[in-house]
């Protein structure tokens, strides 16, 4: 049997374990199984390892993406440049290597909605997520800035300082923070939302909802809206490919 997992903090809501149920079953792949390890603390990771030693792979989510990195032996070019994994493939020897496909993931899907004026993007949180979107960004010569709740020298706006004029002047606005998120579908990003306009795009990482508050503010503004299942179906085939590379 080729074991398949993800590694994360209250899980159950998760897209891999559904989406991989469904590909290894529309793909006849009798002999794979994927499963979700719920951990309260990143120090159990490798009892998860020993407990079952015929896993092939495993997806890492909130809040680990940073934190599993010193448990592994190596990491690819992009997950050293971002700092953060989403993509563990167990070699045939037993070492661990890392990489990060949500950078790939949001490429894909915020590409085709570019136009000329899409020049400066917003980042709204600075966790793990946040690292593989500004990577994504770079790559598309796209230039950004961080929004966090605690000013600091690397991150000076803040939620209380974001002013409309930074809104009019960030024709892309990314949500990489967890608020909005089922069941807590009333939360949001507390930013000048009067601001926005046809010009803009917000994306949003969450997909439960499908709709989160945040898209819903953008939309009542004519803004472009995206949520983040594409990413999500991009970035696991980019993982399946890993594993069986």
């Amino acid at each position: 049997m080729d074991r398949f997992g993800l590694i994360g903090k209250n899980i159950s809501y998760s897209f891999s374990k559904t989406y991989f149920k469904n590909k290894f079953q529309n793909e006849t792949l009798l002999n794979a199984y994927y499963e979700n390890f719920d951990i309260q603390n990143i120090q159990e990771f490798p009892k998860i390892l020993k407990s079952n030693p015929d896993l092939k792979g495993l997806n890492v989510t909130i809040p680990y993406k940073e934190a599993i990195i010193p448990f592994l032996d190596s990491l690819n070019k992009e997950a050293q440049e971002i700092g953060a994994v989403n993509t563990i493939k167990i070699c045939k020897n037993g070492k661990l290597k890392g990489y990060n496909t949500d950078w790939y993931g949001f490429k894909k899907t915020l590409e085709p909605l570019l136009k000329p004026h899409h020049q400066k993007a917003l980042i709204l949180g600075t966790g793990g997520a946040s690292k593989a979107i500004a990577f994504a960004l770079k790559k598309l010569d796209i230039a950004y800035t961080f929004v966090s709740r605690n000013s600091s020298d690397t991150h000076p706006i803040t939620y209380t300082s974001l002013s409309e004029s930074d809104i009019q002047n960030h024709l892309i606005v990314i949500n990489c923070t967890p608020l909005g998120t089922h069941p807590n579908i009333d939360d949001c990003p507390k930013i000048p939302y009067q601001a926005l306009n046809n010009k803009h795009i917000l994306y949003d990482l969450i997909y439960n909802p499908e709709q989160t508050k945040f898209l819903q503010l953008g939309k009542a503004k004519k803004a472009t809206t995206i949520n983040g299942l594409q990413m999500l179906i991009f970035q696991a085939n980019k993982a399946w490919e890993i594993w069986n590379s």
